[in-house]
């Protein structure tokens, strides 16, 4: 899980949401199969999002690459969903 500070994110245009988002894919794609971005979501000044990665590392030389920030990187342990609680 990446959290991103990013003033002001949830006034971002959709053009402006599309030009990250792309940026951010072509990035993906130089580095090879290994890291995935599966989603986002945005809030007023953040935008966290859901990567699979080997490590951390990868997961902060895409940011760099793509000129993103990376202000928190945490590993996700384990996932809890209402529909899998008995």
């Amino acid at each position: 899980m990446i959290e991103r500070e990013v003033p002001g994110a949830g006034r971002l245009s959709e053009t402006q949401i599309q030009e990250i988002s792309l940026r951010s894919l072509q990035t993906l794609k130089e580095m090879g199969p290994q890291i995935q971005w599966l989603h986002s979501y945005v809030t007023e000044d953040k935008v966290y999002c859901v990567y699979l990665a080997p490590d951390e590392d990868s997961i902060r030389e895409h940011a760099r690459r793509a000129g993103i920030p990376a202000d928190r990187v945490s590993a996700v342990r384990r996932l809890i969903d209402p529909a899998n609680l008995k």
